[in-house]
């Protein structure tokens, strides 16, 4: 027999139990793209007209490919979290699941192939 009451067991909990810590991660994630956007875009912005050696050379340096891999990282979770919650709203079924599963899986794969190609200009150079 349980003493809670029937606000007691449900307080902090979304649909599935996991609402609030969607959104906080929503809303960490979005301040830290901030910092991230502006430090990946200064030196992206001066190495574009430059062509391919220019960027190499750019993301060369361990504080760019680090920034670039952050931004890369926190943005593909930050897509994954927003694409999961406008899943969940606006499908049903078999439809919602195989969108969430791809989601997830699309979301991933652009992640670590953005990360991938910065460690490979990284460690190539």
């Amino acid at each position: 027999m349980s003493y809670k009451t029937d606000y007691n067991r449900v307080a902090g909990l979304g649909r599935a139990g996991e609402g609030v810590h969607h959104f906080w991660v929503q809303r960490v994630t979005s301040i830290a793209l901030v910092p991230l956007t502006i430090l990946f875009l200064i030196p992206f912005g001066r190495a574009l007209g430059g062509g391919y050696e220019a960027l190499v050379a750019t993301y060369s340096s361990f504080g760019n490919a680090l920034t670039a891999a952050l931004f890369l990282g926190v943005a593909a979770w930050h897509f994954a979290i927003g694409m999961q919650v406008v899943i969940e709203d606006y499908f049903q079924g078999g439809t919602r699941l195989v969108l969430l599963v791809l989601n997830k899986l699309v979301s991933f794969a652009l992640g670590a192939a953005g990360v991938f190609a910065i460690a490979t200009i990284l460690f190539s150079a």
